[in-house]
């Protein structure tokens, strides 16, 4: 017997079951699984879909290693991909001798400032930078 099963997501990920109800917190304070675009406050972020990654250090590793301060799951995404650097006015994105490269804006970078808006693609992942101070 096969019993149909819905799924809600929202603040809390809670999952509705015929049987019983599970309710999962967020994944910290960095990451939010909602649907859509997830709201953010002040502050600087790189956002893939609808995950939301804050930059609160001068220095973040991007990268698909178990080291790596925002972690992407994706084949195509280096261990050691990217890092992020900000300065007070200026934040930067250097490659961190990544395998398929870091690209801004469409241009194969080896390092980059980093405006709000701008779309930064790590192997085949996008993130769009936001920058709300």
């Amino acid at each position: 017997m096969q019993r149909e099963v819905s799924t809600i997501v929202d603040d809390t990920r809670r999952i509705d079951d015929p049987t019983a109800a599970i309710e999962i917190p967020p994944r910290g304070n960095d990451v939010r699984e909602v649907g859509g675009p997830p709201p953010l406050t002040r502050g600087r972020w790189l956002v893939c879909g609808d995950r939301a990654f804050a930059l609160r250090s001068d220095v973040t590793h991007v990268g698909r290693g178990v080291t790596a301060d925002v972690r992407l799951d994706d084949h195509t995404v280096s261990a050691r991909h990217a890092i992020v650097v900000l300065r007070a006015e200026r934040p930067r994105i250097l490659d961190d001798r990544s395998t398929n490269g870091t690209v801004v804006n469409g241009r194969r970078v080896e390092e980059a400032e980093l405006h709000d808006g701008d779309v930064v693609v790590l192997g085949r992942v996008v993130l769009t930078y936001r920058d709300l101070r």
